[in-house]
């Protein structure tokens, strides 16, 4: 049996209506890999998991109890996904917009050397792409963004 050790110390659990479709989707959408499915009945999934270079999100659904999809929430939501790539942000981002994420922030070059773009995905969870471009010390970050850095407890 192969062992589950050694999966990253956070990772998000984000509720969905579909689960299966939307784990298709985000394997499509943003290159997301399922290492785990578990499977209930009519479609549900009581967990899964899903990877990204070092990071994982884990699909479930669909919502119950206190949970909800920002589908079911009139697109509001407590949350956002953020996945930091190493590479290709742009291509990546078209990938997106041609599986159906709404683009809702193109690919932009931020004053502190990322590049970034943002999205919703098919039942309006909000997701964020970033890439490097240009590493910036502490003190380049705040001349660029005109804000305080603060590093560690203050």
């Amino acid at each position: 049996m192969e062992s589950r050790v050694g999966l990253p110390s956070v990772g998000s659990v984000i509720w969905y209506c579909r689960p299966q479709a939307a784990i298709d989707w985000l394997e499509e959408a943003f290159g997301f890999e399922r290492s785990l499915v578990v499977e209930g009945e009519a479609g549900a999934v009581h967990h899964s998991e899903l990877t990204i270079g070092d990071g994982y999100v884990m699909v479930v659904g669909p919502p119950r109890d206190h949970a909800v999809s920002p589908m079911q929430f009139g697109g509001r939501t407590t949350q956002s996904v953020h996945v930091q790539l190493t590479e290709g942000l742009d291509i990546h981002c078209e990938r997106a917009r041609a599986a159906g994420a709404r683009i809702v922030r193109e690919p932009e070059t931020q004053p502190y050397g990322d590049r970034v773009y943002t999205c919703m995905d098919l039942e309006d969870h909000p997701w964020s792409f970033g890439q490097t471009v240009a590493a910036l010390s502490d003190a380049e970050m705040a001349d660029a963004t005109g804000h305080k850095i603060v590093v560690g407890k203050p």
